[in-house]
């Protein structure tokens, strides 16, 4: 059954990637998100001055784009995961704490994650692929408030749905609520009353780690030893800045500021 409305004011949320026929995202804006934590160690790398990130799929073929990239003069830097935790003979792993100035400014850095990276290749067909997360989710309202065709894709965790990206699709909803675009679809609806249900309290970073400890990525985050990774993808508007998938080169750069300024809201 199509639970879609076909209001163009509207946007669609879609819990896992799998859950999305590719035709249907063709032509339309796509935020992708990965909560725990690709999206938001995407825009931690941005706003440290990473020039620009080029996802890939797969492990090999990453350090073959590594390669080739420092072949052809470029600095590069290696960054991703598996399981969590970070590959063998990269140079950075898949928290956005480690994606300071001092490490990313001015490189390329070519990325891999188990789950983040996936998602970006099922919107391969839409018009704009744009990078969401808690810390900058009022940047990423402000670049769909003038927008038609808007679908949320969360990345899940291990092809199971996710609490935290759940959660920030339903905070994205109540931003863009502001701007006239309401929920598509019912799973629009279901994470915008999943948000809404944690109250004020629910809502601060305090509150909201603590949530997202909850979730099996939460919880995947914990094992690893990466709970200060938690309370960093918590602060909830944080940049001022929204990633950009180009799709005609395969490299995310930023929109939404000036390139010499880290983005930060004051």
């Amino acid at each position: 059954m199509n639970t879609s409305k076909p209001d163009s004011r509207t946007v669609r949320v879609h819990l896992l990637p799998d859950w999305v026929p590719l035709h249907e995202l063709a032509g339309r804006t796509v935020v992708v998100v990965d909560v725990l934590r690709a999206s938001s160690t995407l825009v931690a790398a941005i706003s440290a001055g990473c020039e620009r990130i080029v996802p890939c799929l797969e492990v090999p073929e990453a350090r073959q784009l590594a390669r080739d990239r420092q072949q052809a003069g470029a600095d590069v830097l290696l960054g991703g995961e598996r399981g969590g935790v970070p590959i063998a003979g990269f140079d950075l792993g898949n928290s956005p704490l480690e994606y300071t100035a001092e490490r990313v400014r001015g490189k390329l850095l070519v990325f891999t994650t188990t789950n983040g990276t996936r998602a970006m290749m099922r919107a391969v067909g839409a018009e704009r692929v744009l990078i969401g997360a808690f810390v900058n989710r009022a940047a990423v309202a402000r670049q769909l408030a003038e927008t038609d065709g808007v679908d949320v894709l969360c990345a899940g965790t291990d092809g199971q749905v996710s609490w935290e990206d759940s959660l920030f699709a339903g905070a994205l909803l109540e931003s863009l609520e502001d701007y006239g675009i309401s929920a598509g679809n019912d799973a629009a609806e279901l994470v915008r009353l999943a948000w809404r249900n944690l109250g004020e309290a629910g809502r601060t970073r305090a509150g909201l780690a603590e949530s997202l400890r909850y979730g099996a990525g939460g919880q995947n985050v914990i094992r690893i030893g990466r709970a200060a990774d938690i309370d960093w993808v918590a602060q909830v508007d944080l940049f001022d800045l929204v990633p950009e998938l180009i799709l005609s080169d395969w490299t995310i750069r930023r929109t939404g500021v000036d390139s010499d300024t880290d983005g930060r809201v004051n």
